[in-house]
């Protein structure tokens, strides 16, 4: 049984192995493939629409518990194709 994980997007529940664990790096969000990067994680959906949500609702900050602005021109490239 896959563990179940809450998108910060849509704030949906899925399978964990269908989402993307985001973790904060210096100044930036990281895509931790394997989940076993340090620090504190956020998931979601690999989708453009779950990140422009994340994105609108600050999500990326609260989730991540960092203060000020987190570069995140990578992930939406990656999403985006």
């Amino acid at each position: 049984m896959d563990a179940v994980r809450t998108c910060i997007g849509c704030r949906s529940r899925a399978p964990r192995s269908s989402l993307l664990r985001i973790v904060a790096g210096e100044s930036e969000l990281v895509v931790d493939e394997t989940a076993t990067l340090p620090g504190r994680g956020a998931w979601l959906h690999p989708t453009a629409s779950c990140f422009q949500l994340a994105v609108r609702k600050r999500a990326f900050g609260r989730a991540l518990r960092v203060a000020g602005q987190l570069d995140a021109t990578d992930l939406e490239n990656r999403l985006n194709g």
